[in-house]
C-alpha cells in the first residue's frame, strides 16, 4: 500500500533525480544493484546489525524498490516496518515486490527532509544506498529527521558508499560518481557520514564494517540517539 505525502517533489530547487539518474533506467535498478554491489552480503549485514530483537518499529529511509524493507520483514515477521521514498514510481515497484513476497508492508511517499511521522515514533531508522544521492545540506536535513523520529535509545543503521578500502576501490567508484554526480558523492568517498551523524546529535557513531564491490566500498554505520 502506498500513501502519498510529498509525491515526486523537488529537492533544493532541482527536479527529483530518480534511481540510476534517468527515469527510463528505473526498471533496471534492482538488477544493476544485484550485479554490482554484492547486495546479499551488505544488506544481510545491515539487517543483522539493525534487527536485534522482535517487535521493533522500523523506518526504511529512502527505501527505493523495497528490497531492504522486504528483507527485514522476512527476517523478523513481528517487525512493524514502513518504507518511505520520494519517488512514487519506485514505490509502485516496491508494492508489487512486497505482494509477490507475500509480506504486508506500508510505503509512504515523502522526502527525507520532511518526514510525515511524529517525533519518537521508531526504534530503528535504516537506510541503504540513499545518502549518497543527497547534497551535504540535504544529508544534514535527512540525518536531523532520522534523529527526530527515533525514540530515545533508538538507532540509525546505514549502508552506503564510504571511504574506499584502497586505490582500486577508489578508481571503481568513479563509475558511481559519473552516474550519481561528484557533488553528492564526495562526502561519502571522503568518509564524512560519521561526522554528519555526530553533528545531528547521535552518539556511539561507529563504522561496523565494509564490503568491497565492483563499484567501490560500501560502509556499514551504526549511530544511537541518546536516552
Amino acid at each position: 500500500m502506498i500513501s502519498t505525502g510529498t509525491e515526486g517533489g523537488k529537492r533544493e530547487g532541482s527536479t527529483y533525480v530518480p534511481a540510476l539518474g534517468l527515469r527510463v533506467l528505473t526498471p533496471l535498478y534492482d538488477r544493476a544493484v544485484a550485479l554490482t554491489t554484492r547486495e546479499r552480503r551488505f544488506r544481510g549485514a545491515l539487517i543483522a546489525q539493525a534487527v536485534t530483537r522482535p517487535e521493533l518499529d522500523i523506518l526504511d529511509l529512502g527505501c527505493g524498490t523495497g528490497s531492504l524493507t522486504i528483507g527485514i520483514k522476512r527476517r523478523e515477521p513481528s517487525t512493524r516496518i514502513v518504507g518511505v521514498d520520494g519517488d512514487p514510481e519506485v514505490l509502485r515497484i516496491a508494492t508489487r515486490k512486497a505482494a509477490a513476497a507475500e509480506v504486508l508492508l506500508a510505503f509512504d511517499c515523502a522526502l527525507a527532509h520532511e518526514l510525515p511521522y511524529a517525533g519518537a515514533s521508531f526504534d530503528r531508522v535504516v537506510s541503504s544506498l540513499f545518502f549518497h544521492h543527497l547534497t551535504w545540506q540535504s544529508k544534514q536535513q535527512a540525518a536531523a529527521e532520522a534523529y527526530r523520529v527515533l525514540r530515545p535509545g533508538g538507532e540509525l543503521h546505514v549502508a552506503d558508499w564510504g571511504r574506499p578500502s584502497g586505490p582500486t576501490m577508489r578508481a571503481l567508484f568513479l563509475i558511481v560518481q559519473a552516474l550519481d554526480g561528484v557533488a553528492t558523492t564526495r562526502d561519502n568517498v571522503a568518509g564524512r557520514l560519521p561526522e554528519l551523524f555526530v553533528a545531528a546529535g547521535f552518539e556511539q557513531v561507529v563504522q561496523e564494517g565494509h564490503v568491497d564491490t565492483s563499484l567501490g566500498t560500501i560502509a556499514l554505520y551504526r549511530a544511537r540517539r541518546p536516552e
